[in-house]
Order: C-alpha cells, then structure tokens, then sequence
C-alpha cells in the first residue's frame, strides 16, 4: 500500500516559479549571471534532481535506521554516506554560487535554493555536510586573510575538507554573549584555545580528511558580552608542513537525535592537552558580526529543509491517499458498495489541502527571497541592491521560522492522512516528523526569530523593510487585479498590509516610549501575523499566474492536466486568503492590548 516514487517537489512548480512567477531569465542581464541561461539552469536543477531520486531519497531509510557511531573517540558515518558525499561534491553544489575566482559556479542563489529542495527532501542530512561547508566557507571567502583562504577556503570549496558552525556552549545555549571558550595569542601568529562546544552538526566523521571549525572564541582581556567574541578558524587536524596532525579538537560526545539521524551532533572540547590552535579570521572582537552572514545563510537554509521535509510528506501523503481505500461517500446506501479512496473523504481533502498551502506558499517564499540575496549582492542599480536587501533582512526570521513551524503542522498532516500505518516506523511520514521538529529549533528558535524581527528588523531605518515589502505587495495586487484574480482577495490582502503598519508603528511607539518588554511580549505572535500576510502574497501572486495561464492558451500538451494544475493552485490561495489571513486580527489584538497572562505567571505557581 505504500507508495512506490516519490517526486520530493513538484516539478512543475519548479518550472512555475521560475517562468511564471519571478521569471528568472530577467537575472541573466546582470554581468554576474550572464554566462548562465535557461538551459544552463535546467540541467544544473536537472542534476540535482536525479542524484536526490535517484541516491539521496534511497538511502534516506538506510540512514535514519544506523546513524553515526562514535568508536574509539571518531565518528563513523554509515559507508553509503561516502557514495552520497561523493555525488554531492562532483555535483559542485558547495561552491555552485560562488565567484569564479574561488572556484564557484556563479549559480543564482534563486536557482540554487530550487535545486538544493529536491537533495533536501531527498536526504536533508545527508545535504547537511555540504551546506554547513558552503557557510562557513564563504565565511573565510568573506573576512579571512589570503593563507587561510589557501589553505581552508579552497580546500572546502572543492569538498576535500568539511566546515561546520561551532558557537552554542553548553551553559550558554543559544546566548552567545555568554560563551567562554578562551583564545590565548601565541609569538607564532596563531593562538590556543580552549573550551566546549556542543550541538556540532558535522563536528566530526569519517567522510573527509578534515573538518574545519568556525568557532566563536574570547581573546584574553577582550570586553564582555558579545563585543568581546572573535571568530576562529580551528581546523579538527592542522598542516604541519605537508602532513595532517592533531589539533586537539576531541569528541567528548554524541548527541543521540530524534532525528536528521544521518549527520552526527556532537560536544566537542579544546585544547584538553593545551595544544588546539586557532587562527584569528578578521579583526578581533568582531565574531558575532561575521558570524551573522554564516548564520542567516543559515537560517535560509533550515527554511529550505523545512519546505523540502514538508514536501516530500505531502507528496507522499498524496500518493497514499489516491491508493487507500476505506469507507464509503455519504450518499452511498449500500453496504456492499465498494469503498472509495480516502481522497474522496472532504476531510482529507481538507488535510491535503492544507498541506499543499503550507508548502507551495513557503516554497515560493523562499526562492523569492534567494531572489532578493541575487540581486541585493548582484543588481548594477543601487537602488535596486539597497531595495532587495531590505527585503531579504525583513523575511529572514519569517523564511525560518514559517516552514519549520507550519512544516511541522503539515508534516503532522502527513501521518493523520496515513492513519494507523503512519503512526509507524514501516512508513515513513513519523521519519520526516522528527526530522522537521529541529528544525524550529536550531539556528535561532522560533522565540529569537520573532524578537530579531520585531525588536530589530521590522523597526530598523524607521520601518523602511515594511515600506519595501508594502510596496512589493501592492505589485502583486495590481497583477491580481490585472488578471482577473476575486477583487475580495486582493483587498483583503491590502487591509491585511493596512494592519501590519498600524500594528507597528503601536508597538514601536512601546518600545521608544520605554516599555520594551511589553512591546515584545507577544512577539512571536508578531511574527505569526506578519509571516500569514507574506504566505497570503505568495498565494495572491500564485492565483494571478494561475487566472492568467486559464484565460489563455495551455501550452503542455495536456490540457485538462493543465487546466486542474492551475484550478489547485485557485483552490490554495482561497483557502490559505479565507481560512488563515482572517486570523491576523486576533493577533493583532493580542499585540496590541498586551494580554498578560504569561507575563504575570509566576513559575513557581507551576
């Protein structure tokens, strides 16, 4: 009964949003993309895909069943990760969006966030290894002097060395400022450090000849707080000459994960034997301010797994739900009547329905926002880089949290519709849950998104990212209008924009006023609010492609198949503009009259 393929994402909608949505062709024109064209982009996509079906999504059991193994004080992953990195790296995806100069591609990120969903959902922690490489690699490409680019920067690149993101500490978790790992400077021009770290994803494994560690670290006598913390290249092994030796960076322990089972978490210590060194990567006490291009390269990513993790679960519920046969239609009298597909059941359409929303609308999301780094790094205007770049600083918190929290609903979705089967480990929708739930968790919860976006983003430049993702907006009612789209949806959406603005500009009259925390006290219903409103755009803009396409010809060559294709994606955007934006008044309400009650709770009373 189990479905036999599974797409993982939806070729079409790959084809959509590229075409008919953002229309990529249009990044062609900029001198960093010119050698790129539509073809170029279809077959690195295209490659992508196939090693994701055709490797990354068959050894995704294998690897969730016999996760890594710490022997002898080294990780061992399982052998079929060694076939699966090798893809990976021969495929290029670490320096795919990078320059020439260091050995990328010049992929557009846009481009790169659709292909890295399908490897994603495929394996999300086999992906893990690469994409924490390709982070902490432009980390040095960035801020890093000529011989760590030399002798770490390239090396990573290519995939012969792995990176990883070393920050959170066990004491201090997601509080940076309270980190104390020491870094002393020695006469050699490198310094030794000394700590713990914990929560490594990739910290350690035998699938390369190294791993280098960008590692948040306090020189001596530096200031307290986060304007004391520098950033560290700590490699696990360093050259000495042309051999690897140990650099004192020991596994202390292996995290035993609920989920992402195939890339290892690990607590790690330095400098246990006095002798772990470290090479200071830009100016010192600068480490947070570095580190937050790592992370919000980051953030992206996790928004990535959460749509991917949701897409796979909802294509799979999909195919199961078409083959399940159980009950029979409300109207049927006889008893020995056949019983139906479980899609025939309006409830489960519900569930599917919904699932659909989630995942569409946050996929368009994120690629949309990878749009906004291509152009915000990359746009010859200025104008134009300084408009992109307010945008992609608004809809970061919003790309993280929004797929892994509503992913996880819909994931959820996916073992409902499966029924007793899936709440089992011969199914695999329970694997995805449990793979998704981390993802609200690392790389920021979903509470410090939602105090980042409030608290900072959404206030900063005198709300000038608001005015820009109003103005992107009201391009997207135009273009409803213009198509025909429900005059109703377009202005709810404007009033919905109408909301957020008066929203704001209350709370930031708390806030400037002195009243800090009760203007972030319901923060994260915030970022619930505004996060409903930008999947409402996506869905608006995705029901004005839809009723242009039915108004004119259907070119695939189906079209019938064609016409349902659109006529779901009408069905989605009405039910994510009627059943979920409507919500934003009770939160607006909760943000504004400052309900309490856990703001009063005592936590002994508990």
């Amino acid at each position: 009964m189990q479905p036999t393929t599974n797409p993982l994402v939806d070729d079409r909608d790959v084809e959509l949003i590229l075409d008919e949505v953002l229309d990529v062709t249009r990044l062609f024109r900029l001198p960093y993309f010119a050698e790129h064209d539509r073809e170029t982009v279809a077959m690195f996509i295209g490659a992508a895909r196939d090693l994701a079906r055709d490797a990354l999504y068959p050894a995704y059991r294998l690897l969730d069943l016999e996760p890594p193994q710490l022997v002898d004080g080294r990780v061992q992953v399982h052998p079929r990760l060694r076939q699966l990195y090798a893809g990976l790296t021969e495929l290029g995806v670490i320096a795919a969006p990078r320059p020439h100069a260091v050995g990328g591609s010049q992929v557009p990120l846009s481009v790169m966030a659709l292909a890295c969903a399908y490897m994603m959902a495929g394996n999300a922690s086999a992906y893990g290894y690469v994409g924490l490489t390709q982070g902490a690699a432009h980390l040095l490409e960035a801020f890093a002097d000529d011989h760590l680019k030399s002798t770490y920067m390239t090396r990573m690149y290519a995939g012969t060395w792995t990176g990883t993101m070393a920050l959170t500490e066990p004491q201090a978790g997601s509080s940076l400022a309270d980190i104390t790992t020491t870094a002393t400077p020695t006469s050699d021009g490198h310094y030794l450090l000394r700590g713990s770290k914990i929560f490594i994803s990739g910290g350690d494994h035998d699938l390369a000849d190294n791993v280098v560690h960008m590692t948040l670290a306090r020189i001596a006598g530096a200031p307290a707080g986060m304007k004391g913390v520098s950033l560290f290249c700590v490699p696990k092994r360093r050259l000495d000459g042309d051999q690897l030796v140990d650099n004192d960076v020991a596994v202390t322990g292996l995290i035993h994960k609920i989920g992402w089972r195939g890339l290892p978490s690990l607590a790690l210590a330095y400098g246990e034997r006095g002798d772990c060194r470290g090479w200071l990567v830009g100016e010192p006490h600068q480490g947070i301010r570095y580190m937050f291009q790592m992370m919000n390269e980051a953030r992206i990513m996790v928004g990535l797994n959460g749509v991917a993790t949701a897409s796979v679960a909802y294509h799979e519920a999909v195919a199961y739900a078409r083959v399940r046969t159980q009950g029979r239609p409300l109207t049927a009298k006889d008893p020995a009547t056949p019983p139906v597909a479980i899609t025939q059941h309006a409830d489960v359409r519900r569930m599917l329905l919904r699932q659909k929303a989630i995942v569409e609308g946050a996929l368009v999301l994120l690629v949309r926002a990878s749009w906004y780094a291509d152009l915000a790094n990359h746009a010859t205007d200025p104008g134009e880089r300084e408009h992109a770049g307010r945008l992609l600083e608004l809809l970061t918190p919003i790309c993280k949290s929004f797929p892994a929290e509503k992913g996880f609903e819909a994931n959820a979705l996916a073992v409902q519709i499966h029924g007793g089967y899936g709440y089992s480990s011969e199914y695999l929708p329970e694997a995805w849950l449990r793979d998704q739930k981390l993802n609200s968790i690392h790389e920021g919860t979903t509470g410090i998104q939602a105090a980042d976006l409030l608290g900072r983003r959404a206030m900063a430049g005198g709300g000038a990212g608001l005015l820009a993702l109003a103005k992107e907006i009201e391009i997207t009612c135009a273009r409803a209008e213009a198509a025909g789209v429900d005059p109703r949806w377009v202005a709810d959406l404007r009033r919905a924009v109408a909301v957020v603005s008066a929203l704001t500009a209350e709370l930031a009259r708390r806030g400037l006023g002195g009243d800090v925390e009760g203007m972030l006290l319901h923060a994260t219903d915030y970022l619930d609010l505004l996060s409903t409103v930008v999947i409402a755009w996506q869905w608006l803009e995705l029901a004005a492609v839809a009723k242009a396409a039915l108004a004119g010809p259907l070119p695939r060559g189906n079209a019938s198949r064609d016409a349902g294709y659109y006529q779901a994606k009408l069905a989605a955007a009405q039910y994510w503009l009627f059943t979920e934006l409507p919500r934003i008044d009770h939160l607006a309400t909760l943000c504004r009259d400052g309900e309490d009650s856990y703001a009063k709770l005592d936590p002994d009373w508990l």
